[in-house]
């Protein structure tokens, strides 16, 4: 794969999620998008086919703009749906390089969660301990104690569950690691030197587990098919690989049964179904 600059990058990108998810290119699609000229786009497209993806496009005449040929194979994005949705909705770039996408000819609607308030001082400080393997002191409130509270944490990984963000760190106070959700901190953290306790002693962090995920069998056999193919399993059964101290966020995320029976199937269509072996995890997560 040549060395590509930004720029570049990411009209190729372009060109590879326009021609995969709406099945015709054109150079006006790179014109309005980039603000660039005809024979530029052109040069674009065709470098791309040379270069980046060989054959992946084919001009249709009769269309009068290039189509995935039959045998498209992606080489700079996954080929995943999320990729083009989050393309035509992006709302929040800056640079609004994207808006003559935005929903334009498809209608669509996302439902994001509400951005939690996290100040700008806070991460920089974090970053810096991560990087450089810290001790830091900040001050802390929770569901437990809505005070603020002094605590030296020494964080290694910053995590999103899908739902918010949080920092997973040593706690000097519980003498373990813990989750530490970063809308709670308060005040401005200090730099306390190095630490020794580091992400390699994590054990739920470094521990890494399978979940066997089925359909639920309350269900009928031809419902389970249903969300069989929902998620692409493979004769009804999906194994995913986490860090162990993931596992209850996943759990909840994905909507996950872990009882044999539920009362409303309808609302829990995954079960997982090794949960017993996994009970050590499912409940081991120690959130802050």
């Amino acid at each position: 794969m040549h060395k590509l600059g930004f720029n570049k990058l990411l009209r190729y990108r372009y060109i590879e999620l326009i021609a995969l998810w709406e099945g015709r290119l054109t150079t006006k699609h790179l014109c309005d998008t980039f603000q660039i000229g005809r024979q530029q786009a052109s040069k674009d497209i065709n470098c791309y086919n040379k270069l980046i993806g060989p054959s992946n496009l084919t001009y249709d005449r009769s269309l009068k703009g290039f189509i995935p040929a039959a045998n498209f194979s992606p080489k700079l994005v996954a080929g995943v749906l999320d990729e083009y949705l989050e393309l035509i909705t992006d709302y929040h770039n800056p640079l609004n390089i994207f808006n003559s996408l935005k929903i334009k000819h498809c209608p669509l609607e996302i439902i994001r969660w509400p951005a939690r308030d996290v100040q700008p001082i806070l991460i920089r400080s974090l970053v810096e301990a991560i990087k450089s393997k810290q001790r830091i002191e900040v001050d802390y409130v929770s569901i437990q104690q809505p005070d603020r509270e002094g605590r030296i944490i020494t964080p290694h990984t910053i995590v999103s569950t899908g739902e918010r963000w949080h920092v997973r760190s040593w706690c000097e106070k519980n003498g373990d690691y813990r989750d530490f959700v970063l809308s709670r901190f308060r005040g401005e953290p200090e730099l306390l030197g190095p630490s020794n306790n580091p992400i390699e002693d994590d054990l739920a962090w470094q521990t890494k587990v399978t979940m066997e995920i089925i359909p639920n069998p309350a269900l009928t056999t031809a419902q389970q098919n249903v969300v069989a193919e929902d998620y692409s399993m493979f004769e009804r059964k999906m194994d995913v690989t986490i860090r162990a101290q993931l596992l209850p966020y996943a759990v909840n995320l994905l909507g996950l049964e872990i009882k044999s029976k539920t009362t409303n199937v309808l609302s829990k269509q995954l079960v997982l179904r090794n949960a017993e072996a996994l009970t050590k995890w499912l409940y081991f997560s120690k959130q802050e």
